[in-house]
Formats: C-alpha cells, sequence, structure tokens
C-alpha cells in the first residue's frame, strides 16, 4: 500500500524543496500538498494521510497548532515540524506534541532522519487508522 505524506508550507517554493527532498529519500511515496493549516486539515478529513511535514510559521494557525491538532486526530502519525526558528521553545513545543524538529533550510540529509524512522515506524504497523 502507498504511503501518503501530506507536505503544509504556505510558501510554494518550499513546498517544491520539501517535495523533491522526499522524492530523493523515498521516491515511491506520494505526496500531497496544502497551503495552510486550513487546507491540511481538510485533506486529513478526506484521505488517508500516512505522515505529515509542516512548516512552522505560516498565517492563522502555526504549524504546532497544526501539528497538535493533528495528533489528536491520528495520535501515532509521524510529524515533522520544519522552521528556521531554532529556539529552545520552539524545540520543545514540538517535543511536547510528539513531532520531529527539522531545522530549515531543508536538504536531504536534514529530512533523513525523520523519513527513515518514519518508514521504519509505518512498517512495524504505527500507522494512523
Amino acid at each position: 500500500m502507498a504511503t501518503t505524506v501530506l507536505i503544509v508550507d504556505d510558501s510554494k517554493l518550499a513546498r517544491i524543496v520539501a517535495g523533491k527532498a522526499l522524492a530523493v529519500l523515498q521516491p515511491d511515496w506520494e505526496r500531497i500538498e496544502a497551503g495552510n493549516a486550513q487546507d491540511a486539515l481538510d485533506i486529513i478529513r478526506h484521505r488517508k494521510i500516512d505522515l505529515a511535514m509542516i512548516d512552522y510559521n505560516m498565517p492563522e494557525k502555526d504549524g504546532l497548532e497544526l501539528a497538535a491538532e493533528l495528533r489528536a486526530i491520528h495520535p501515532t502519525m509521524p510529524i515533522a515540524v520544519i522552521t528556521a526558528n531554532i529556539q529552545d521553545e520552539v524545540i520543545a513545543r514540538a517535543r511536547e506534541v510528539n513531532a520531529t524538529f527539522v531545522s530549515k533550510p531543508l536538504t536531504e540529509d536534514g529530512l533523513r532522519g525523520f523519513i527513515s524512522g518514519a518508514a521504519l515506524r509505518l512498517r512495524s504497523g504505527g500507522t494512523p487508522s
């Protein structure tokens, strides 16, 4: 069964960069994009999403708020919060919602740990319902 990744970022360029990095690491995974938190929540309600990569700085609702909502809907979903904001508070808040912190600029190397961990969890049956 195909693995589906939701990439959420208000920047189209950032979504392209994230998608390209992901494609190198997991070329068979399907990528779905959302430009904001509300679009992401709409997608989650209508599609099976296996993991999410979420930008922190977005208008209306930041990535940590979205991550907390996704965590409530899908307790075991691998979630990465991606940001250039490397303050301890942001990193701590990501951990509070059981999300992986990934720093920008996003690279294959920066994403590799999250993706390999997510793939392992998904293979071992930690998929969302």
